[in-house]
């Protein structure tokens, strides 16, 4: 059996991700042939396989993140029976069904009958009814002392007849003697009540408006409401919740006189109201709670889709909100001429490619003279370390790479060394090798100076951010013919505006401007020698 572990891809590198399996369990696989990707906070890669066989198990699914060294698969050598049903089975397939037993037992947590599963579905039903015993905790606000009264039945009977004569709207329902316990739970229900006994006594207005959903109803026995007494504006005149919110919002004040009676049976009602104004607020707010979270029903929505980041996109976005976070930036953007570089490239493009299979850019030119400027103003090279400033005395020049899942910015070592050609070939090497995730981690670090091209996509400029610890960026816009001004006549040229962003701690707008003059003067004037 061969082991295939997760590999370091660099000294900083501690953990990997896997991103895809390009192999199966049970497929065959030979020796460094592509078997899966991984994707690192540096580089994504591709990752041969270390022997030849046939791959027995996927230990770590796509998506998850483990160290490095750790064992991701295993490869049996050839000729070994391979059963591929067991390395099918990853752990987090159990856990599904775990899922929905814990979110019964969250529904169902009143009562200690969750616990075992088989219950379950029986489970869920009995906790409906249990809120209601959550509601006699308001008799408590009554005198502590006739608290365990409301439970006796002897207490009840007396008490009865006081609600009747304070209120002639309950009189049908209350009517058969019930305990105080059994009052508190029958709000909720009681406003349609009446309407069961007196059905018949009642007109079709009245029915079409007693008619109504239980939310209605609901919030009409905590506030005491009779529906009929509520205009309705739904169909068949049936009241609706807005319309009974409409009316509890326009009467605020007769909600608190109407509550107290109702926790207080006990006492006289007629004593009750004078006292108890002090008390409908907490009540109050308790049901106006109630409708808030309706809103936040709407947030499910199956026309939103959640993506978590990749790991090379977080890396980005830590790293562009660090790099505002720390250097004060400032761009300056210059327009320049590049008729002379258009018309070098045509000359010597058919050549580049017969003797070295080289594309001619127009890259290699504007690496050329920018290296140029770094040389004239070192600053532009340099970095920012406490309050010292570093000056790097090698130019190794990134360039932004766009990939269809993110920004990667390979480097250029030390391109001061190297000529129009040798640039043009580490271009195109980078940006290919970017492509097809054959980086290494080396060659995405340790840039001193960042060019970014976003001209590619049609963009005229752009305030590109530093790439951190460097402290200058420079963008190209796109590169096109234009209408100019030259000698006092209108003429078509080949122009594009050069975007610079710098970090205005150390380096100031003077020190810029002439680094820019310096690349426009390099590219409108580029000597042919050098190619």
């Amino acid at each position: 059996m061969t082991d295939v572990i997760m590999p370091q891809m660099g000294e900083s590198i501690a953990e990997g991700t896997i991103t895809k399996w390009m192999k199966n369990v049970g497929d065959k696989v030979q020796r460094d042939e592509p078997l899966f990707e991984i994707s690192t906070d540096k580089v994504d890669a591709e990752i041969p396989a270390p022997a030849s066989g046939t791959l027995k198990e996927i230990r770590v699914q796509p998506g998850a993140t483990v160290p490095i060294n750790t064992v991701v698969g295993v490869i049996a050598p050839e000729g070994e029976a391979v059963t591929t049903v067991p390395a099918r089975a990853p752990a987090a397939q159990p856990s599904a069904p775990s899922a929905p037993f814990a979110s019964s037992q969250a529904d169902g947590t009143p009562g200690p009958s969750p616990r075992p599963s088989p219950t379950t579905p029986a489970a869920p039903e009995p906790p409906r009814p249990t809120p209601a015993p959550a509601t006699p905790p308001s008799p408590p606000s009554e005198p502590p002392r006739p608290a365990p009264g409301p439970v006796t039945p002897p207490t009840a009977p007396p008490t009865t007849p006081s609600p009747v004569s304070s209120r002639p709207t309950w009189t049908s329902a209350p009517a058969p003697s019930a305990a105080p316990s059994a009052a508190a739970a029958v709000p909720a229900p009681q406003s349609p009540a009446p309407s069961a006994s007196s059905r018949a006594d009642m007109s079709v207005d009245e029915l079409r408006q007693t008619r109504s959903s239980p939310v209605v109803r609901k919030i009409a026995a905590e506030h005491n409401l009779d529906i009929r007494d509520i205009p309705g504006t739904g169909i068949a005149g049936r009241v609706t919740k807005q319309d009974i919110l409409s009316h509890i919002d326009a009467k605020p004040a007769e909600a608190p006189a109407p509550f107290p009676p109702r926790p207080a049976p006990t006492p006289a009602p007629v004593a009750a109201p004078a006292p108890r104004p002090p008390s409908p607020p907490p009540a109050v707010s308790a049901p106006s709670a109630a409708p808030s979270p309706q809103p936040s029903a709407p947030t499910a929505s199956s026309r939103v889709e959640v993506v978590p980041m990749s790991p090379i996109r977080k890396k980005t976005a830590e790293h562009m909100v660090l790099s505002k976070r720390t250097s004060a930036h400032v761009t300056t953007v210059f327009e320049i001429d590049m008729t002379r570089v258009d018309q070098l490239r045509k000359k010597y493009r058919q050549q580049y490619e017969e003797r070295s299979g080289v594309k001619l850019t127009y890259m290699p030119f504007i690496l050329k003279a920018t290296i140029d400027a770094l040389k004239a103003l070192p600053v532009l090279n340099s970095s920012v370390e406490g309050d010292a400033i570093v000056y790097r005395h090698d130019i190794n020049i990134g360039i932004a790479v766009a990939l269809d899942w993110g920004l990667i910015v390979p480097v250029i070592r030390n391109a001061d060394e190297k000529n129009v050609l040798g640039l043009a070939r580490a271009v195109n090497d980078l940006a290919e090798r970017a492509r097809s995730k054959r980086l290494k981690v080396d060659e995405v670090q340790g840039g001193t100076f960042t060019i970014t091209n976003p001209g590619v996509f049609g963009s005229l400029f752009g305030t590109p951010i530093i790439n951190q610890p460097q402290v200058a960026i420079l963008g190209i816009g796109v590169i096109e013919k234009r209408t100019v001004v030259r000698d006092d006549a209108i003429a078509i040229r080949t122009m594009a505006y050069f975007a610079l962003s710098f970090d205005h701690r150390i380096v100031d707008g003077s020190d810029a401007d002439r680094f820019m003059a310096h690349i426009k003067k390099g590219l409108q004037e580029f000597d042919e020698s050098a190619l």
